[in-house]
């Protein structure tokens, strides 16, 4: 057997984390940005709870405020 690399370990331990607070929390809400970091949270959770729906749902806060860079 192939031990994990830094990076499966570090995936591996995310999606842990994801599983431990959808069965402790009550409400849980992931929250999203559309942003990079977002898109890689969206793909552990879904990897998480994979074949099911997110046991939580996903919420995203529109500030309407933009960077310079993103207009």
């Amino acid at each position: 057997m192939t031990p994990l690399t830094h990076l499966q370990r570090l995936e591996a331990e995310s999606i842990h984390i994801m599983r431990e607070v959808a069965a402790t929390c009550d409400n849980p809400v992931m929250l999203y940005s559309i942003g990079k970091d977002s898109g890689v949270m969206l793909h552990l959770a879904m990897k998480a709870f994979y074949p099911s729906k997110l046991p939580f749902p996903l919420l995203h806060v529109d500030t309407t405020w933009k960077f310079r860079e993103m207009i």
